[in-house]
């Protein structure tokens, strides 16, 4: 089962957010080979964390020495290779994947740019950040390829549309 520790700081406005991940990582995870963890009777949590810009130009500094905010960011709990076995094995059956973080003006910037909304432009940096907490990366060319492809598939799923289309026009 998945569930998600949502906080929520000003200026992101009250809404579902917390429906809003729990549907954006259900279908990313869906289209992985970790598609068992939604059926797993383990607790399978992913923090989400939407935060001010400031905060995400911290993070991002702090761990990936870049001095601004960007879109996500991603903190995986658990090697990739090892997701399934800790979520079999795991004694109090709870495996935490990680911690996902959204940068509010960043992120309404980009959906504005795109002209769509922050919601669906939220969702898709969600689907993103669950990709990552997976071990998907898009460093090298054919691992981007692979990773948005499944994002589009995920994306597809749930009603928006594909968010590198938009980009390329």
């Amino acid at each position: 089962m998945i569930q998600i520790e949502l906080s929520r700081e000003d200026p992101w406005p009250e809404g579902d957010w917390e429906a809003l991940a729990v549907r954006a990582a259900r279908a990313a995870i869906e289209r992985t080979p970790h598609g068992p963890l939604l059926d797993t009777p383990a607790l399978v949590e992913i923090s989400v964390r939407l935060a001010a810009d400031d905060e995400v130009r911290h993070l991002n500094h702090q761990y990936r020495h870049k001095d601004k905010p960007t879109n996500v960011l991603s903190f995986p709990m658990v090697q990739p290779d090892l997701i399934q076995s800790v979520s079999l094995n795991s004694d109090d059956g709870e495996l935490l994947l990680g911690d996902i973080v959204l940068a509010h003006g960043v992120c309404v910037a980009e959906a504005a740019e795109r002209g769509i909304s922050t919601e669906a432009h939220a969702t898709h940096l969600l689907v993103h950040g669950t990709l990552h907490l997976l071990g998907y990366d898009h460093l090298e060319d054919g691992e981007a390829e692979a990773m948005e492809e499944i994002e589009r598939q995920a994306l597809e799923t749930l009603g928006i549309a594909d968010p590198y289309l938009i980009r390329e026009e």
